[in-house]
């Protein structure tokens, strides 16, 4: 690897309105500190965050690539000119780590493809929080995304995951828009087994911080409203 090239930092940042040092290291300001160049999914938060976790910091000179739905995949090799002239650049989550349940894995690919070191920074995961701290097999889980919408799909998917939890002892995770969260849960006490646990985990970090397992047959007498707030959806037939 050519010592010139310059590094892509992989730059977490805080899932909602907390204090980035509460739940960020020292060494994630640091590198926002020797870093001008950013690819980021929107522009106006991502310097609202820099802002506020280096506030000394002058933003007029930054360097700013959006990734985001729009862009087309011709353009990301783009992204990582500066590398290869040397300059590091930040890949910004727009809310947790890049490169998970997030676009910014399309560029780390391309940067191991150019030999540009990779260096991923510590910072909160709400997957890896939620399995942590749901109970289930820590040993064995799997990330799904986002179910589908149709009705019957969806309900066939659930029935799905259900399943291979059981067959292969395996917690099962996935995320729903958050205005659709209560739908989630709702159906998912309807569909599973009544005995299959069920892990809301919602607002992670944030002050209302809310983690529960429960059987199905349990969260049917103990809803809670998940509405608009980012939620984690764990699953497990034991």
């Amino acid at each position: 690897m050519n010592e010139k090239t310059g590094k892509l930092y992989l730059i977490p940042t805080t899932l909602g309105d907390t204090e980035p040092l509460e739940v960020l290291p020292i060494s994630v300001k640091r590198a926002i500190d020797n870093i001008d160049t950013f690819i980021v999914e929107n522009e106006k938060t991502a310097r609202r965050f820099i802002k506020k976790i280096s506030p000394e910091k002058s933003q007029p000179s930054f360097k700013i690539f959006l990734l985001n739905k729009f862009t087309e995949a011709a353009e990301l090799p783009n992204f990582l000119e500066p590398c290869l002239n040397g300059i590091d650049v930040g890949l910004l989550s727009e809310a947790g780590c890049p490169g998970v349940a997030d676009p910014g894995s399309d560029v780390v690919k391309i940067a191991h493809s150019k030999n540009i070191k990779v260096v991923p920074l510590v910072g909160p995961s709400s997957i890896l929080m939620a399995m942590m701290g749901s109970g289930m097999n820590g040993q064995s889980f799997a990330f799904n995304g986002y179910l589908p919408i149709d009705k019957n799909e969806r309900k066939n998917e659930i029935r799905r995951l259900e399943r291979l939890s059981f067959e292969f002892n395996q917690s099962q995770i996935f995320i729903e828009t958050p205005y659709r969260n209560n739908k989630m849960l709702e159906d998912l006490t309807t569909i599973l087994n009544n005995s299959t646990s069920i892990c809301v985990a919602c607002d992670i970090t944030l002050p209302a911080e809310f983690i529960k397992t429960l059987t199905a047959d349990q969260w049917k007498k103990n809803m809670v409203d998940l509405h608009k707030r980012p939620t984690i959806f764990i699953i497990h037939k034991f």
